[in-house]
């Protein structure tokens, strides 16, 4: 439900911005953000209590809440219905075309009559789109490269959007009778960015129960198949999801069977087979003795092999690792101490610097680092110097606040520097001299050569005072394809520079990706898993960049969030 509220708040917000109509556009947007960050289903809060629930929401006030409760209730919302006549588009499919903002889809349809993909594409084949005022030839073709990445990049979501989902299903089906076992498997459980389905593995002895459970679950929008101890349902998010129910002798095989990948289990079978042994969903097999099958643990000993996390799952070396004793220790979830981006209402961000400090202490960390942009980037109202430095004054005087009520937790002073299209930083260098930490990222000019792109990276990169590159490869998962970029030549010269490379585990960017984040620690870079949070619920989003480390293969002492401040601090001085 609570997907489906946001997706309509989202519409609104589009369809408003692009009537041009002030303030609401933001207030739906800010509201559907603060939806999807939720852990509990809003239709949960609804029913528990009401509209003082809805309200006690960020960014819901009373007349949001009503129309949560009309959207609980029916199913649809009249006002959205409303203004969909005034803008009779395909929102969902439009507004994720890298480029296409709301004003740009008002026009497209005033001048075009174009509703939808397939219009889109057969305006671009006769080339009307370039013709149009406020596009030319140029956004005709970088529409076409979106709609061209899209077309291959949107089977799957990702993890964050899925992860609270399953969790909630999860825990609905360990509290039926009968029920001492339930573990989400497949992609989500090995921490994979992107989610295809959803599969769940239970123990139970009243499999009946369980099943009839999982097939009337409010998420599920119908019934693929239901057996007595494997169904199948498609849920009202348009994704799959698999119940499987298994005897507890053999948990541990079913388990390492369909957590996967596909990749590992076929070389794991062969290792097996070499053995004279047979695996399978049921177990490890001597002929016609089970010798394990209760652990995942108990198969991988069995066969000469370290225990292998299920991140590791990839067929990506590890198997050879687990055969020499050779496996990583991976970083552990829970050790992250703080958060390196985060924006407050100084720029983008909705709430302030306290607001958002409070948050962290909440959610564990010990310190954060506040990340508002830098000025060259308008559409954030990005800081100058001036205001940087009044910023740090405020920061100043939160620290103070924090002694005074005697809570051990500190704020950094920091920025998103912009940089620019050569490669400089848009803030001097003596006001970066005043920040206890340097973060650089691109913003604009994504469509730079693979040269030019790379070397105005290195340069940011070479300056003496950065720390930490932010988001990399500027990736926008299933909406922007990462810039161009030689990132073995980024990750040496952040390596020579002793500059950090950030995982921005912001559910949409997950960037660095877990690929680049083995190559990286491989030469000896250290990595920040930072959140770039706007909402005080964002925090949350830290565990899904552990993941993807993990994935990565990284370590706890790779990892520079897991360091005391202290250290952190003369880390960051070079």
């Amino acid at each position: 439900m609570n997907e489906q509220i946001a997706k309509i708040f989202n519409a609104m917000a589009f369809i408003l911005e692009g009537l041009n109509v002030p303030f609401k556009p933001r207030a739906y947007a800010k509201a559907a953000e603060a939806i999807l960050a939720l852990d509990k289903n809003v239709e949960e809060i609804f029913k528990t209590e009401g509209l003082v629930g809805l309200k006690q929401i960020s960014s819901i006030g009373q007349n949001l809440a009503e129309h949560i409760e009309e959207i609980i209730k029916t199913g649809r919302l009249k006002e959205y219905e409303i203004l969909k006549k005034k803008l009779p588009v395909d929102i969902e499919e439009l507004s994720s075309i890298e480029g296409l903002g709301p004003k740009k889809v008002k026009i497209l349809y005033d001048k075009l009559k174009i509703k939808n993909r397939a219009g889109l594409t057969k305006a671009i084949s006769g080339h009307k789109i370039a013709k149009l005022e406020h596009f030319g030839a140029q956004s005709e073709a970088n529409i076409q490269r979106g709609l061209k990445f899209l077309k291959t990049n949107t089977s799957r979501v990702p993890l964050g959007y899925i992860l609270p989902l399953a969790r909630e299903i999860e825990q609905k089906l360990s509290q039926v009778s009968g029920v001492k076992k339930v573990v989400i498997a497949g992609s989500i459980r090995r921490w994979q960015e992107t989610i295809g389905d959803i599969d769940i593995l239970a123990i139970s002895d009243q499999p009946k129960k369980i099943m009839a459970t999982f097939v009337n679950l409010p998420e599920v929008q119908s019934v693929l198949n239901y057996g007595s101890t494997r169904s199948s349902v498609r849920l009202k998010i348009n994704m799959d999801a698999d119940l499987r129910v298994v005897e507890p002798k053999s948990f541990g095989a079913a388990l390492q069977y369909f957590t996967g990948d596909k990749n590992h289990n076929v070389i794991i079978r062969e290792i097996a087979i070499k053995k004279g042994l047979k695996l399978n969903e049921y177990g490890l097999w001597r002929g016609a003795k089970n010798i394990a099958c209760q652990t995942e643990e108990e198969i991988y000993t069995s066969l000469g092999l370290n225990y292998i996390e299920p991140e590791l799952r990839t067929d990506s070396g590890e198997i050879e690792a687990a055969q020499k004793h050779q496996l990583p220790k991976l970083i552990p979830y829970g050790s992250l101490k703080c958060d390196l981006q985060t924006q407050t209402n100084w720029t983008d961000g909705e709430y302030s610097i306290e607001a958002m400090s409070r948050a962290a202490q909440k959610a564990g960390l010990k310190y954060i680092a506040i990340t508002d942009h830098t000025k060259t980037l308008g559409i954030a109202h990005g800081l100058d110097e001036k205001q940087l430095l009044k910023q740090c004054q405020e920061i100043d005087a939160l620290n103070a606040k924090f002694i005074k009520e005697k809570i051990n937790f500190k704020i950094l002073k920091s920025a998103e520097i912009n940089i620019n299209k050569d490669g400089s930083l848009d803030i001097a260098d003596a006001a970066l001299k005043k920040l206890d930490i340097v973060s650089v990222a691109v913003h604009s000019a994504f469509r730079l050569s693979k040269e030019e792109q790379t070397k105005r990276i290195i340069r940011a990169i070479e300056h003496p005072l950065v720390n930490i590159l932010f988001h990399p490869t500027g990736r926008l998962i299933n909406r922007r394809e990462p810039y161009e970029l030689d990132m073995k030549a980024v990750i040496k010269s952040a390596a020579a520079n002793r500059v950090a490379l950030e995982l921005d585990c912001f559910p949409d960017r997950m960037d660095l990706k877990d690929t680049y984040v083995r190559e990286a620690i491989a030469q000896g870079v250290k990595i920040a898993i930072d959140t770039d949070a706007h909402h005080p619920d964002h925090f949350k989003f830290l565990e899904l960049g552990i993941g993807t480390a993990r994935r990565g293969w990284a370590t706890k002492k790779d990892v520079i969030n897991t360091w005391p401040i202290e250290k952190l601090l003369s880390w960051a001085k070079k």
